[in-house]
């Protein structure tokens, strides 16, 4: 079974949380190494916020409802190249496992105002 996820995020909402809740907003989404990768750059942040909202649609669940997923489960790490990968922990491995996936594939882009994120696994 192939199945997709996608979202789009407004930089500005991102900037916005940061501005309003400060470190507690950061250290509730991103990890440490997502944080260390972004260096507080919003566009960089607003994709990978955008890649955990894309994954849970993938897993069908959602993020911190009753049956989802953590949002610190859904981990987007960069090589040395700069290529994104999903790593799933938690709920969110576990969901996974459970669907049949394999392999998740993802894509992200962002402009001055906007960040995008596309998941495709099997």
């Amino acid at each position: 079974m192939i199945a997709t996820g996608i979202d789009l995020v407004e930089v500005q909402r991102i900037e916005e949380s940061i501005a309003r809740y400060g470190e507690r907003f950061l250290a509730r989404v991103f990890t440490a190494s997502e944080l260390a990768y972004c260096r507080g750059r919003p566009q960089q942040l607003a994709a990978r916020f955008a890649a955990k909202e894309a994954v849970s649609k993938l897993l069908g669940t959602g993020i911190q409802h009753r049956d989802g997923v953590g949002w610190r489960e859904i981990q987007i790490v960069s090589n040395e190249r700069g290529q994104p990968s999903v790593q799933l922990s938690g709920r969110a491995a576990q969901r996974a496992t459970e669907i049949g996936f394999r392999n998740i594939a993802i894509s992200l882009s962002h402009t001055r105002e906007h960040a995008i994120a596309m998941v495709v696994a099997e």
